[in-house]
This record gives C-alpha cells, sequence and structure tokens, in this order.
C-alpha cells in the first residue's frame, strides 16, 4: 500500500474506488502531476472516472494537507503527496519537469536576523530553476 494510501486509512479518510485510484496515480518519488496528468492516468485504470472526481478529490487532498500544490512560473498547477517531509523543488526552466530535493542546510537559518524585518518567520519555499539533462542535450529552453 502507498505512503498516501496509507495516510488516508489512518484518518479514516473515506476510500472510494475513484479517491483510491487517484491516491495509487500519486503513489511514487518525484511525483508532481497536473489534474490533468492525475485524470489521464485514473481513466487507465478506472476508465469510468470523472474530471471532476479528479479536481474534487484532488482539491479535498489539498484541503486536508495531504497533497501539496505546487504552481512555478505561471504553469499549471501540479499535485505533490510528499506533503509530510520537508522538501524543495528543483523545476526545469525548458520542460517544466519538477524534482524534489532535500537541502542539507535549515532554510529557515539562511535568513539573517537583519533580513526578517521583525517577521516572525514561519516557513520556507526555495525553488531551483535549470534544464534537465533532456532539455539541454536538446537546446530547449
Amino acid at each position: 500500500m502507498s505512503d498516501l494510501l496509507q495516510r488516508l486509512r489512518d484518518r479514516g479518510w473515506r476510500l472510494t474506488a475513484q479517491r483510491r485510484v487517484i491516491a495509487e496515480v500519486l503513489e511514487g518519488e518525484h511525483v508532481h502531476f497536473t489534474a490533468d496528468e492525475v485524470h489521464a492516468r485514473a481513466v487507465e485504470r478506472l476508465p469510468e472516472i470523472s474530471r471532476a472526481s479528479v479536481y474534487n478529490t484532488l482539491g479535498e487532498l489539498v484541503s486536508i494537507g495531504e497533497v501539496v500544490e505546487v504552481t512555478t512560473d505561471g504553469r499549471a498547477k501540479r499535485y505533490d503527496p510528499n506533503a509530510h517531509q520537508p522538501h524543495q523543488h528543483l523545476v526545469c526552466s525548458g520542460c517544466g519537469v519538477i524534482r524534489d530535493v532535500h537541502l542539507s542546510g535549515d532554510p529557515m537559518g539562511a535568513l539573517p536576523e537583519g533580513e526578517r524585518f521583525g517577521f516572525s518567520v514561519s516557513e520556507v519555499s526555495v525553488t531551483y530553476y535549470g534544464r534537465c539533462p533532456a532539455c539541454a542535450g536538446a537546446g530547449v529552453g
């Protein structure tokens, strides 16, 4: 059983066939699918699943904190099931592929006290941009 499915079971979240398939589609490392990509993969497993079910379920998963919505540079929203492990993102400026990265230092500590302007900082989001090997080799981006 996937980590996301197990977390949903532990919460007592009702796992209909549609919800289960969506959670299974979101399983894996470096998963950052758009809603349309989730729908396309879900249809392969459950042909009758509707686009509305996918959008509604993704919205619910975001609202309960089990999936994180990721938006980069005006591209389509993507859904990251790695919601409970601190990480940042590496984004290809050519094709838009996203990879999870784990910083070795504390990103909160990277902001000097003098640069906080009195803010009580609660979270940090760092996004790295570059070109993936496929785009770099093809001269894309």
